[in-house]
């Protein structure tokens, strides 16, 4: 990455939430087409969206702009928690392990700093996440059964409220799951697609190599975290009806979504995913990279 060891822990954190909440705001109906389409079809139930395309052009009709853009809040939210703390934490433990001559570390000690940071920010984030996928799904349910957050803050407010102070951390095992599978493939294919396109001589330290190594990670990162996701999301969205929920954990939601819906269902929403995660991973690290290189340039003599 372009930060540089002597840019002080609580910038490398700020740095990481404001690319992560300025690639939110441009990716944000994304994730709520994404979250739609893995909770479209639950059960066995007839999809209520085809492709994509369908959900969208549904979701526009029925409730304009404002409705693409429903949970930004929420979405905001896990980034100044998960995103902060997530690439805080790998971009200072990658500097840790790097060489005294700045040399890298090799793979496994990345695989193990992305795994770290995964976990930490994962658990940080997870109220704000669940806010998220219940207010970016609120829409795409009957009137009576939606439960029509007004913000983030609302959101965790009467969940704690109404179903214990417990269920922030609903679904934390599987989103800690899918977070350290995110941040092994996006963080460490990251570093290592910029460090391969560089040594082949054709790319520079710049924002084309930089967009080049995301969208490798991008694509990496939505093959292998996808499944992990769809059982995040159909728990951290379940309700629970006289006491019991309607999965027992995600591997019944895993074993469920197979029987009921087939082996491809675990990649259902695949190109809103992509199209979400591809932008939002250039995004983030273009920002990133320009926030450090920048404050190089300017506090750093």
């Amino acid at each position: 990455m372009a930060s540089n060891q002597n840019i002080p822990k609580p910038v490398k954190f700020a740095f990481g939430g404001i690319s992560g909440m300025g690639a939110t705001v441009v990716v944000q109906p994304l994730d709520l087409l994404k979250n739609r389409m893995q909770l479209s079809g639950e059960g066995g139930a007839a999809r209520a969206h085809r492709t994509v395309f369908h959900a969208g052009v549904s979701v526009f009709k029925s409730q304009g702009v404002p409705g693409l853009y429903k949970g930004l809040s929420a979405g905001l939210a896990r980034q100044i928690l998960y995103t902060t703390t997530r690439v805080g934490v790998y971009t200072t433990l990658f500097e840790k392990f790097s060489g005294p001559d700045g040399k890298p570390p090799g793979f496994f000690t990345k695989a193990g700093c992305a795994l770290t940071a995964g976990a930490i920010g994962s658990f940080v984030g997870t109220p704000a996440e669940i806010s998220l996928i219940r207010m970016t799904a609120d829409g795409g349910l009957p009137p009576e059964k939606r439960r029509n957050y007004k913000s983030v803050f609302n959101a965790i407010s009467r969940i704690s409220k109404e179903e214990g102070v417990t269920t922030l951390w609903r679904g934390c095992g599987p989103t800690v799951g899918r977070a350290m599978v995110v941040n092994i493939a996006q963080l460490v294919t990251y570093s290592s697609a910029k460090e391969q396109l560089l040594a082949t001589g054709y790319f520079k330290d710049n924002v084309m190599c930089h967009f080049a190594s995301s969208m490798i990670s991008g694509l990496v990162t939505t093959i292998a975290s996808m499944p992990v996701d769809i059982c995040k999301t159909r728990i951290q969205n379940m309700k629970v009806v006289n006491g019991v929920p309607e999965y027992k954990g995600a591997v019944d939601v895993f074993l469920k979504t197979v029987r009921n819906e087939g082996l491809f269902s675990l990649w259902k929403g695949f190109t809103p995913y992509y199209a979400r995660l591809g932008p939002h991973t250039v995004i983030m690290f273009l920002l990133l990279e320009q926030l450090n290189k920048t404050y190089v340039n300017v506090f750093v003599k």
